[in-house]
């Protein structure tokens, strides 16, 4: 329905007006000190987008990691932990966290990085343990663009390439949180796809299978010619079933809602359709609670790490921000490959 103006969307848009007035205001009172925001004493990399659903925002905090560390630097992340059900607020997540407690995307950025992670719906009491606990030299935001309490030093927005900004409305006739002009105050638009003009393209590659039981890993093209059941619980799940489908990969699609907490209930009828079965590495880590009990059937089962590839003027544009603006020295010999 976001897609287009259909009779769904335009029932709802007098609704989208009054959500217009509450983000209107809300801006307003932040900006007019209404209500306060909490600086941050490092500096402050906010990666968000404007649109409701996933568009590779996980994916870009992982490679801003992986930047950071190679130029000699100890990012930090914080995030809201969304689907963790912790009982108490902040968590600390490491690897070996449990994903129903502290969110699947928080374990994923800290498996994949070794960096620390601190989880809260208060991203500003996050930072708060996380400059606690550990000794870091700027702090990455995965999500927040609009969690103003939060002061930013940098914005960076994530656009789905291919779905852009649907119709164009904001909820809940359309998909956007805030009104398109906010992309004029942010600092760089990175697009997951086809970059449009001012924006930089990002690329996911993923061309090895890993699985979740013994951690062997083959090429994507040796499901060449099979079928596989392929698990997706990703705000976007076309976009991973049409990778396999390039490979030469028959898919059954098997869709779950975003950020869907796994259970036995789930696991059981998909491991009895007896076939190799697929899931994006986000959905993964959901998966090892119930990995102890599947025994030799758990061998059937690969994930798809994807990685983001940005090009070099995005990242001397992000290094020079930070210098300029931050005096944050992100030139020394760390004795690591440059990115």
């Amino acid at each position: 329905m976001w897609q287009g103006r259909g009779v769904g969307a335009r029932l709802l848009w007098p609704l989208s007006l009054l959500f217009a007035l509450m983000v209107t205001i809300r801006r307003f009172g932040y900006r007019h000190r209404w209500w306060s925001s909490r600086p941050c004493p490092l500096p402050l990399v906010v990666v968000g987008n404007l649109t409701v659903g996933g568009s590779g925002k996980t994916p870009l905090v992982v490679w801003l990691c992986h930047l950071f560390l190679s130029r000699g630097l100890r990012p930090g992340v914080v995030s809201r932990g969304y689907g963790g059900n912790a009982t108490h607020w902040p968590q600390t997540v490491t690897p070996s966290s449990d994903p129903r407690a502290v969110g699947d995307e928080p374990l994923l950025i800290a498996s994949a990085t070794g960096c620390p992670v601190v989880v809260a719906p208060d991203r500003v009491a996050a930072i708060v343990q996380l400059m606690a606990e550990q000794k870091v030299d700027l702090i990455i935001s995965d999500d927040g663009l609009q969690h103003y309490r939060m002061e930013r030093d940098l914005e960076l927005v994530v656009v789905d390439g291919e779905r852009r900004f649907g119709n164009g409305w904001l909820l809940p006739a359309g998909p956007l949180r805030e009104p398109l002009s906010r992309l004029d105050e942010v600092d760089l638009i990175v697009a997951n796809g086809r970059a449009a003009p001012g924006e930089y393209a990002m690329t996911l590659v993923g061309e090895r299978l890993v699985n979740l039981i013994h951690g062997g890993e083959i090429p994507l093209n040796d499901l060449l010619g099979k079928t596989v059941v392929a698990v997706a619980a990703i705000g976007h799940p076309e976009r991973f079933f049409r990778q396999l489908e390039r490979a030469g990969v028959t898919v059954i699609r098997t869709y779950f809602e975003d950020h869907h907490p796994f259970n036995e209930a789930d696991i059981s009828p998909l491991l009895a359709q007896g076939t190799i079965i697929v899931m994006t590495e986000k959905d993964a880590v959901k998966w090892r609670p119930w990995l102890t009990k599947m025994g030799e059937e758990g061998e059937r089962i690969w994930s798809l790490p994807v990685s983001a590839e940005l090009p070099q003027p995005f990242t001397e544009r992000l290094l020079h921000l930070l210098e300029r603006n931050h005096g944050l020295k992100t030139t020394g010999n760390t004795g690591l490959p440059p990115l």
